[in-house]
């Protein structure tokens, strides 16, 4: 695994849009304060075109133009780290037309975003062997700065690689009326951990090599030419899965699960941190909840499964490197992630 360089003061950073562009509100607002705090903390920033698009169906341009910024954005010498403009549905068009030998030719620099740019980080680091950060799109920066963002930028410049989770998160619920507002942490982060067949309050520890994504994308990319899960899987005998849904009912996280699990993904698990669900955020169907959609078909690895980790759609999320060795320690409601980028 290969990563990239920190970041520091005077560098340039790119700010592609693979998925959706920045034409709405809160996005265009705290866009623009993203902007406004990156040159106070003396960086420059160079946008892409497709960032201020939304003449797509579905994404903010053509797949085709989405792709090729993508790619010249990340092999373009005089950018040293690219993050995405958003998140968004349909990038997986995007990454048919990235071209992935010339991203894996060039040196490595740091890609960080969540949500659709999955399809970019998964394979990134499966196929390219390219540590990437999956956490804010360039947005989330606009607003101001709490866990999440801080943690953010100590990856980036490359200060700290331990991540702790925070005491309390925004509810599904909760409307903004200010799109630059703090989050509005009304809702207490009780974590569960499933072990042996049962939820457990025991402290808990696992190591292995960092890797997923959001489910939604991931259940799509499995199977694909953008999937190297089996040579990853050669090279990393321990894996701790990523994992978060966006628009899955618990139905859907169910069966997304299944087909992970049959294309031979969690064949190495070591543990799993499983975000909390935004569309299935304490939703039921027939029996099926967003807890057994997981557990009852995992179960069988007998390892961890750290349930309501800060991660994903629900804010705040912690940003972690995929492909980094790393230790997760659960005790309680009170999760640590180590992350070491030497050894995995």
């Amino acid at each position: 695994m290969i990563f990239p360089n920190p970041l520091k003061k005077g560098m340039t950073i790119g700010v592609a849009s693979p998925s959706f562009g920045c034409t709405i509100e809160p996005y265009i607002s705290r866009f623009n304060e993203a902007l406004k705090k990156f040159a106070e903390y003396g960086y420059k920033v160079k946008v892409g075109d497709c960032c201020y698009k939304s003449d797509g169906i579905g994404i903010s341009t053509n797949p085709k133009d989405a792709a090729a910024e993508l790619t010249e954005f990340y092999c373009d010498p005089e950018i040293d780290a690219v993050i995405s403009c958003g998140g968004g549905e349909l990038m997986c068009e995007t990454i048919s037309y990235v071209d992935f030998e010339r991203i894996k030719s060039a040196p490595a620099k740091w890609f960080m975003g969540y949500s659709d740019n999955t399809n970019f980080i998964y394979p990134l680091v499966t196929k390219c062997g390219v540590a990437a950060i999956y956490g804010n799109n360039f947005p989330g920066f606009g607003k101001p700065w709490e866990g999440p963002e801080t943690d953010a930028w100590k990856l980036l410049e490359g200060n700290d690689f331990t991540v702790h989770g925070y005491e309390k998160f925004q509810s599904p619920e909760t409307e903004l009326t200010d799109p630059l507002s703090k989050y509005i942490l009304n809702e207490e982060k009780i974590l569960k951990v499933w072990k042996n067949g049962s939820f457990t309050k025991e402290k808990i520890e696992f190591s292995g090599t960092l890797l997923g994504g959001c489910l939604d994308v991931l259940a799509g990319l499995a199977g694909t030419r953008f999937d190297g899960i089996k040579d990853f899987n050669r090279e990393n005998p321990k894996t701790i899965w990523i994992l978060e849904a966006c628009d899955l009912s618990p139905m859907d996280i169910r069966r997304s699960i299944w087909r992970l699990d049959e294309c031979g993904f969690f064949a190495n698990a070591a543990g799993f941190l499983i975000g909390r669900p935004l569309a299935a955020w304490k939703q039921e169907m027939m029996g099926v909840n967003q807890y057994n959609a997981v557990s009852d078909l995992l179960e069988k690895y007998h390892v961890p499964i750290v349930f309501d980790a800060d991660l994903g759609h629900i804010d705040p999320a912690m940003p972690l490197v995929m492909g980094a060795g790393a230790r997760v320690t659960v005790c309680g409601n009170d999760i640590t992630v180590k992350m070491d980028l030497k050894n995995r």
